[in-house]
């Protein structure tokens, strides 16, 4: 398997420092550089030995490097690319780590035009809502699923090159078009935390919030674990994959108010019929997700 020279990874967070501690685990890697604005969180991860060195600039850290990942929210990933584009070096690989793919292949086409050969988008599937240098973890990605997206452009042994580092990781690779892949994610992962930062929102506002927090038990910590999420990522996500995830949150709300009709005419049979409809989608979905399918 090809190793990473030098792997330059830019927002070292959950993502990206779980990525280089894969990278360390499988011998595949030199050096580490991470880039990001926080000095505190650069030296944090130095200190738990996430990366070797610390850069506050793209420009300069990617000088000599083999795989640039750009795990920054997609909000960010312009300003980097255009940052990076003078000075990357002509065979170095760069990939990200975002959770849409449609306006990352844009941004990569609009900042990196002499580049596309070697730009792999990527999304990795496997969040929390914890952040920052700290959150990094040896075995995040065993046994969860990669998204590579290529471009038309996308030189094949330079995507067959970051599929295998992923696979390294113990991560299993799949391959879908950049449409494709939003449309998915908005309905399984973008919707869901609009959802949850929409529920908890409603509940902080009420009279008695500071009552009904108290208690909130396990039903509510299950159903809003993913509303401590990073706000500026999900602020980006939302907008970025916003063609599809309106055309969930439409049906959705079609949803709850088909669901406020029965609940108002006490149709107790109509509410049944569709929890046990969910309960089974979801019974069968966990029994996949327990064996790996």
């Amino acid at each position: 398997m090809r190793s990473i020279g030098k792997l330059v990874i830019i927002g070292v967070g959950l993502i990206g420092g779980s990525f280089a501690l894969a990278m360390k685990r499988a011998g595949l890697v030199g050096q580490v550089v991470g880039v990001g604005r926080s000095l505190d969180n650069l030296n944090r991860a130095i200190e738990l030995g996430v990366i070797d060195a610390a850069s506050q600039d793209p420009a300069q850290a990617v000088a000599g490097a083999d795989l640039v990942m750009v795990a920054t929210p997609v909000g960010q990933m312009g300003r980097v690319f255009d940052a990076i584009a003078p000075v990357l070096p002509a065979a170095a690989i760069v990939t990200d780590a975002g959770s849409t793919k449609g306006d990352v292949a844009q941004l990569m086409r609009a900042h990196l035009p002499e580049h596309l050969a070697y730009c792999v988008p990527a999304h990795p599937i496997a969040g929390s809502d914890r952040s920052g240098a700290a959150a990094a973890q040896y075995g995040l990605f065993e046994q969860r699923r990669v998204v590579l997206t290529p471009l038309e452009a996308t030189l094949p042994e330079a995507a067959e090159a970051v599929g295998q580092w992923w696979q390294a990781s113990g991560a299993r690779v799949f391959s879908m078009r950049a449409d494709e892949h939003d449309a998915v994610f908005a309905s399984v992962s973008h919707l869901p935390h609009l959802l949850a930062f929409a529920y908890v929102e409603m509940v902080a506002n009420k009279t008695d919030a500071a009552r009904c927090f108290d208690f909130a038990a396990t039903g509510f910590k299950d159903f809003t674990r993913i509303a401590g999420s990073h706000p500026e990522m999900w602020r980006d996500i939302s907008l970025a994959n916003r063609d599809a995830l309106l055309a969930d949150l439409r049906a959705y709300q079609a949803g709850l108010a088909q669901l406020t009709q029965w609940v108002e005419a006490g149709d107790g049979a109509a509410l049944e019929q569709m929890f046990q409809h969910a309960r089974e989608a979801r019974v069968q979905w966990a029994q996949r997700f327990a064996q790996g399918v």
